[in-house]
């Protein structure tokens, strides 16, 4: 007997229906990425094939000025919520304490939140203390964000070991640092990595919130592609949007094929 999600998919209209809305989502990607390649300066009217668009991008300071401030806000984002949301990790993975189900819905909150309320909170909280809005700002508000991103494959990757590991190192009388060391990190180092992996492309394409918390001289490569769409779209944004687009696709496959490899 079929099952039900079988007996659905052959129910009249669902098929043409899925397949209408898997075309309006990335039919304009394809559209954006064949364009990406015309050679005339009309980004809509396709006259040839053409990388000098590329090569426009590549050679402008303003692009790649805001290309080194998304990868400095994205590399230490990256680099600081990994390493607390492993520590969050370990202690969720350490056993039931009081207030622990508070502090996991805590750390998955940020992605429950719509992300303009996020985004103007933390306006909110740096103008209360004083701060000046640069990238230090989008730097805080970025690993806040990035955060549940790094620490939910990290806490997969925990709740399916052996707990049986750790208690054969102590019985080897390995201390509980030797244990986590030899033990524990290199199992859940896929993990760790692949959490990684979407911290750094969550903060790299992050648009909302940089937006409300970078100051001037703080423009990331989102916000800098928001400023010229203002003004038209070009070729040059179509060029700009499709290589963030690959690096996006290739650090999202990565971060699955590196957290789907066995323990």
């Amino acid at each position: 007997m079929p099952s039900i999600e079988n007996r659905l998919w052959r129910f009249h209209g669902v098929a043409p229906t899925a397949w209408l809305a898997f075309v309006y989502l990335y039919l304009p990607i394809v559209i954006l990425v064949v364009l990406s390649f015309n050679a005339n300066k009309v980004a809509t009217l396709w006259t040839g094939f053409s990388f000098d668009w590329y090569l426009r991008v590549l050679e402008n300071d303003n692009i790649l000025r805001a290309t080194r401030n998304s990868l400095v806000v994205a590399t230490g984002a990256t680099v600081v919520s990994t390493f607390f949301a492993t520590l969050a990790a370990l202690a969720m993975a350490s056993g039931p304490f009081r207030g622990k189900g508070v502090m996991n819905a805590m750390l998955g909150l940020p992605l429950l939140v719509p992300e303009i309320v996020t985004a103007v909170a933390s306006l909110l909280f740096f103008l209360a203390l004083g701060l000046e809005l640069g990238l230090t700002t989008v730097l805080i508000a970025h690993i806040v964000f990035c955060l549940p991103f790094a620490y939910l494959p990290i806490r997969a990757r925990l709740e399916g070991l052996d707990p049986r590991l750790a208690e054969a190192a102590a019985d080897l009388y390995a201390s509980r640092w030797q244990s986590f060391r030899r033990v524990t990190l290199p199992l859940i180092l896929p993990g760790v990595v692949s959490g990684a992996m979407l911290a750094f492309i969550v903060s790299l394409d992050d648009f909302v919130i940089t937006f409300f918390v970078a100051g001037a001289g703080a423009t990331t490569l989102p916000v800098y592609i928001f400023g010229l769409i203002r003004m038209g779209i070009t070729p040059e944004v179509n060029a700009i949007s499709a290589l963030l687009l690959m690096v996006s696709i290739a650090f999202v496959v990565l971060s699955y094929r590196v957290g789907r490899r066995p323990s």
